[in-house]
């Protein structure tokens, strides 16, 4: 299981996601440009002392994302919030890749064209989306119980 974000443009968003896929064991996919100058000072600076036990990869872009080795298994999931599936009726696979747009922007096009099932998180009419990093954990949470990732972790 990997979490990806697509260009995040919010640095405490891309902490919030070092920290909780460090505590999780699951890897990130940072797919750049960022809206905001990703040094590594920034992103030792982003993930405080989980730094060291996240396992993060920056790609240069959506293609080079596509393209990486990790990318070979597993399908590519958006969370988006005209996903075609409500989350909890997706059937998550180990190899999956769960990958969020960027905060101020959704997910462009491009993005839907490269994915291979969309989810939703059901919310109340008239509100337009949860924070990113709390979505991500929402779908995470329900994608490690289906695929027993929980019981690795104790």
């Amino acid at each position: 299981m990997r979490l990806a974000l697509y260009q995040p443009d919010i640095p405490q968003n891309l902490g919030a996601a070092l920290r909780l896929c460090a505590c999780l064991g699951v890897a990130l996919d940072i797919i750049e440009p960022c809206g905001f100058p990703l040094t590594d000072a920034a992103m030792k600076r982003a993930a405080l002392d989980y730094g060291g036990k996240a396992h993060a990869t920056r790609h240069a872009s959506l293609a080079a994302f596509r393209s990486a080795p990790e990318r070979e298994a597993g399908r590519l999931v958006l969370v988006e919030t005209d996903g075609a599936v409500l989350f909890q009726d997706f059937s998550f696979s180990t190899g999956d890749t769960l990958v969020l747009g960027r905060e101020s922007a959704g997910s462009p096009g491009e993005l839907y064209a490269a994915a291979e099932a969309s989810v939703r998180i059901p919310m109340l009419r008239d509100l337009r989306s949860l924070n990113v990093i709390t979505a991500a954990t929402v779908v995470l949470t329900e994608a490690m119980r289906q695929t027993g990732a929980w019981e690795k972790l104790t």
